[in-house]
């Protein structure tokens, strides 16, 4: 028996599935950015041969990280670090192993695959990278905290949105995100037989573990959500839902996804 998606503050998914004139199966792809899509912490990326003062060079423990680095980007931008070099320092941030391969096959299987993206990095960069490789078309939404250019030329960040998560930090929970998106399109009439989530990071453990039993994690292998996921199950057998696809290469979620496809469920 289906677990009721409602139980874990999520909307109904299954509405209508199996039914007569049932639409063909659909699946939302959840993907987050920093050491997902890219290999790298893109906020390393655009600091990387400069030379930071002592009290910008380590991140807070303990405080935003978000703020900390609006007063990277503030200080890069003081120092006369222009747009144009911010924006091919995203641009050149390489691909995950097997990336580009796996969004190849989404892009053939547009129909099938709702992809979107959930980052705690920001959408100047997120944005930049995506046009560069040719995916931003992929994506129906990026979630991202927002970023932009002030009058002086210096990149501008803010906190995506405030919550009342525990486990998150105070400028974003993607868990909230996912859940509202999801409800945001149960509105619209887009019904979801699974959700499918590919992350690598502790902020990405809080969103998967909302996931149903027919829903599938995808957790980049060794980083910190696989390791919170395995504890997780240790601790606790049975309370983190979904099915787990640990990956070191994302050809590993593309054979993944194309068996789902060969059941055709």
């Amino acid at each position: 028996m289906r677990r009721c998606c409602q139980a874990v503050g999520l909307p109904c998914l299954f509405k209508g599935v199996g039914m007569a004139g049932a639409r063909p199966p659909r699946f939302l792809l959840v993907f987050d950015f920093d050491e997902t899509i890219v290999d790298e912490n893109s906020d390393d990326s655009v600091v990387r041969g400069r030379a930071l003062p002592e009290p910008l060079r380590q991140s807070p423990r303990g405080g935003s990280y978000n703020e900390h680095m609006q007063r990277v980007l503030a200080f890069l931008g003081e120092q006369g670090v222009r747009p144009a070099e911010l924006r091919a320092a995203y641009e050149n941030i390489p691909l995950s192993p097997g990336m580009a391969e796996l969004f190849q096959f989404l892009s053939k299987h547009r129909e099938l695959f709702e992809l979107v993206l959930i980052s705690d990095a920001n959408t100047f960069g997120i944005e930049a990278k995506l046009r560069a490789a040719g995916l931003r078309s992929l994506f129906r939404k990026v979630f991202s905290n927002p970023a932009g250019f002030d009058r002086r030329g210096v990149l501008t960040l803010g906190p995506y949105h405030s919550h009342k998560c525990l486990r998150c930090p105070a400028n974003m929970c993607k868990r909230k995100i996912l859940g509202e998106y999801l409800a945001e399109r149960a509105r619209e009439d887009a019904e979801f037989q699974r959700v499918l989530y590919v992350g690598d990071g502790a902020n990405d453990f809080c969103p998967a573990g909302a996931l149903r039993a027919t829903d599938v994690a995808f957790p980049r292998k060794g980083y910190p959500m696989h390791r919170l996921i395995q504890e997780s199950q240790e601790k606790q057998p049975g309370a983190f839902q979904a099915a787990v696809v640990p990956w070191e290469s994302a050809a590993e979620v593309e054979r993944y996804l194309q068996e789902l496809l060969r059941r055709k469920c």
